[in-house]
């Protein structure tokens, strides 16, 4: 099994009224709840776009250097994820279908580098 990441960023979201993101959250709970039931999920949120902290960590000075808000160069950024741990790539595209199909806005899919072997 390998575990693949499931993401948007938020600029794909689109412009859309409240009422049609009301109608969304309980599409993607369901194929959230579906995951769970087929044993693939391994974890999956949303990201405050407004009222949240953003923090950038720099390490490129003497000292990292923490500051408030996204790096300097971001034109995007991570709307939310899921985490699904999956035997191949065509089951992970199948999951990312269904989440931005419920969503109603893109997915990329990315696989994670395999985990080292403990010693």
């Amino acid at each position: 099994m390998t575990e693949y990441l499931l993401y948007f960023n938020q600029q794909w979201v689109g412009d859309h009224s409240e009422a049609w993101f009301r109608g969304r959250g309980p599409l993607a709970m369901a194929v959230v709840n579906e995951m769970k039931d087929a044993g693939v999920y391994v974890f999956a949120g949303g990201l405050e776009e407004e009222d949240g902290p953003v923090y950038s960590a720099d390490p490129t000075s003497d000292a990292v250097m923490i500051t408030d808000g996204p790096y300097v160069e971001t034109k995007e950024f991570l709307g939310g994820f899921a985490v699904v741990n999956v035997a191949d790539d065509e089951a992970a595209k199948m999951w990312a279908g269904k989440i931005a199909e419920a969503c109603g806005w893109p997915h990329e899919v990315r696989r994670f580098k395999p985990q080292p072997k403990a010693e």
